[in-house]
């Protein structure tokens, strides 16, 4: 393989990888920050416990995102020298944001969280765990901001004798047009995976007799299950938003999405495709106009197609092959849109069932183990989209991704650190799983006695 399919892999295992402790860190935070509220507000002794119980998962989860997510920063420097000299004056400014002022600010707060509690005052003890909700979130909104100027370049231009894109308007970059749907898309995308983890481990807590205390984890699978709902319900309408501004920005990434090979008014939408290894459809199953209608909010609007966008691109950026992998892109969309729609209506059902102060069946037990997956897998099919979809661009119409790559970098480098690192992040989960079963497994202390009823250590001391 050539450097620069091992420099994608590489690249993308350890960004989806990354990934999966984003979305929860960044629920699990404000929900924490939600059972802490209400037990100062209440000064109900079962949202302590809540509180507690979750944070040190939380705990758990936010140590091994900043471990994985520092190799993010070196792999620009090491596999992709031409891309970081093409952005670094865009990316300045949002990477100094994030680095400086977000993740100082929720990693100082978490730290007065962490030891504060017996020695700062309720109020302000509380103060600092929204404060690190709000820096998390703003780390996300600076992260995004960045990964929309490159699907959508805008406040800035392309000196072509430098061969490096020059800001010009860093308030266009943060309020550029992608991020404004992106931010809350991926928000309740991470509400919808908090809600989930927070459901799936309350409800084997409660269903395994896994505590002395029922009542807090009835109270936790009734929150999660609601955030799981309302966050799915969110995840629609600024998904179809995001559809929508895709549409017209990206329309290359529309049609590979949809296999639309050529530009059609009231075009279908394709729930099922299967293509031979030339290429060629077996069989197709659509819905009549439904693509223009979500693309346009008109039956009878034109969706462009991938041939006549190739041919438009050729005349425009040159001779070259400028669509994404179909296959790839139209499957993760799809899949992505099941595994959300799954997990929703998984959280409905069990809002249903612990309707009255019921329980779901024994059955649930299972069902609770997968559902944190479901939403886990719908926001790392949701990358994959979003960059495979771009290909063959890394700055949608100003740098490709085949010129981005280090031309000192060879492929056995990459390929002994794509090695490396993938061995090492199978450790990292291992410990992580490791770590999460422990303390879901063990019993949280009871604040009125301040004993441990099962006297298992925690994995972090307060």
């Amino acid at each position: 393989m050539s450097p620069l399919d091992l420099a994608r892999w590489q690249f993308g295992i350890t960004t989806v990888y990354h990934f999966l402790f984003v979305p929860l860190t960044i629920s699990l935070v404000f929900i924490v920050a939600g059972f802490q509220t209400a037990w100062y507000r209440t000064d109900n002794p079962k949202y302590l416990k809540l509180t507690r119980f979750y944070g040190e998962l939380f705990l758990i989860n936010f140590a091994m995102g900043v471990v994985t997510g520092i190799v993010q920063e070196f792999q620009f420097g090491m596999n992709w020298s031409d891309y970081s000299r093409f952005v670094g004056d865009i990316f300045g400014a949002p990477l100094a944001i994030e680095g400086l002022l977000a993740f100082f600010l929720e990693s100082t707060f978490l730290g007065i969280w962490i030891f504060g509690w017996d020695k700062l005052p309720k109020r302000v003890h509380l103060a600092s765990i929204w404060i690190t909700a709000i820096g998390t979130a703003l780390s996300a909104f600076v992260i995004l901001a960045a990964n929309a100027w490159m699907q959508q370049p805008v406040g800035s231009v392309v000196n072509t004798a430098a061969g490096r894109a020059e800001l010009k308007d860093f308030f266009a970059v943060l309020t550029n047009p992608t991020v404004m749907w992106a931010f809350p898309h991926v928000i309740a995308g991470a509400f919808m995976t908090g809600g989930a983890f927070v459901l799936g481990v309350a409800v084997w807590r409660l269903l395994r007799r896994a505590t002395d205390d029922p009542a807090p984890f009835r109270i936790a699978a009734k929150v999660g299950a609601t955030a799981l709902l309302v966050g799915g319900l969110f995840v629609l309408v600024t998904g179809d938003q995001l559809a929508k501004h895709i549409a017209t920005d990206q329309p290359m990434k529309l049609a590979a999405a949809e296999n639309l090979r050529t530009t059609e008014k009231s075009a279908p939408f394709s729930l099922f495709t299967l293509w031979d290894p030339s290429g060629n459809e077996i069989v197709s199953i659509q819905v009549p106009d439904m693509l223009s209608m979500l693309a346009t909010n008109n039956v009878d609007g034109t969706v462009q197609g991938i041939d006549n966008l190739q041919v438009q691109y050729a005349a425009q950026y040159g001779p070259g092959d400028y669509s994404p992998s179909v296959p790839v892109t139209f499957w993760s969309f799809r899949l992505m849109i099941g595994a959300g729609f799954l997990a929703a209506l998984a959280g409905l059902w069990f809002l249903w069932r612990m309707r009255k102060g019921g329980l779901p069946g024994r059955g649930a037990v299972a069902t609770a183990l997968v559902l944190p997956l479901l939403p886990l897998a719908a926001n790392s099919l949701a990358w994959i989209f979003t960059e495979m979809g771009r290909q063959p661009w890394i700055v949608q119409g100003q740098l490709l991704t085949s010129n981005a790559v280090s031309p000192s970098v060879g492929s056995l480098e990459v390929a002994i650190t794509l090695v490396g690192f993938t061995l090492l992040y199978g450790g990292l989960a291992a410990i992580e799983v490791g770590l999460l079963a422990k303390r879901i497994r063990g019993e949280i202390v009871d604040e009125t006695s301040g004993a441990d009823s099962t006297a298992q250590p925690s994995p972090f001391a307060y």
